[in-house]
Order: C-alpha cells, then sequence, then structure tokens
C-alpha cells in the first residue's frame, strides 16, 4: 500500500480504552478486539466489575454498539448500556486452547 486506507481505524482506539454510560459512568474496559475471517470487527469484549481485575466479568457487545468521538484529543467510548446492564449479560471467558471466547459455565 502507498496509503494508509481512508476510513480506517486502528485497534488502539479501542484496545483496553475505558467505556461510558451515556451519563459518562465508567463501564469498564475494552479486553479485546473480535474480528471475524474477512478482517471486520464484529464484537468487543469488555470487562466490567470487579478491582484491579479482581471479580471482574468479561461480557461481548457487538462492535456497532459502540459510539465513538472525540474529547481533548482523546478517544471517547460510549455505549448505551449501564454497568449494572452489563454485569447481568452473559459472561465469557477466553479458551487458551481454542483461542476463542466461550460462555461462562455457571
Amino acid at each position: 500500500m502507498t496509503a494508509a486506507p481512508t476510513e480506517s481505524w486502528t485497534v488502539t482506539n479501542y484496545y483496553k480504552q475505558a467505556v461510558y454510560d451515556p451519563k459518562e459512568s465508567k463501564i469498564g474496559d475494552i479486553d479485546d478486539v473480535l474480528v471475524d475471517k474477512s478482517g471486520k470487527v464484529t464484537g468487543l469484549v469488555i470487562g466490567v466489575g470487579g478491582f484491579l481485575g479482581a471479580g471482574e466479568k468479561d461480557v461481548i457487545v457487538p462492535f456497532s454498539a459502540i459510539k465513538m468521538s472525540k474529547r481533548n484529543d482523546k478517544w471517547w467510548l460510549t455505549l448505551d448500556e449501564t454497568k449494572d446492564d452489563l454485569k447481568n449479560s452473559r459472561g465469557f471467558t477466553y479458551d487458551k486452547t481454542s483461542t476463542t471466547w466461550v460462555p461462562e459455565k455457571k
């Protein structure tokens, strides 16, 4: 390539970034970016709850659910859900053997 594709974003705009609800309360942080075989970003894994990673629950939201804007030269990510909504959602764990996210066993 001789130039970056137009309308392309870097994964660092999302990965390890904080996500906020519409009232600007922090929901959690993006722990992973899910990509399908064609290279399209399909979902984001968000770690919610817990303290310093302990007791955290990983949930997956559709990539299209995240809204992105710029504030003070930084990306600001929002989701039309609350932290409690996500805490009550199905959790996922990362399976190192299959290198995929699988539903938590209850």
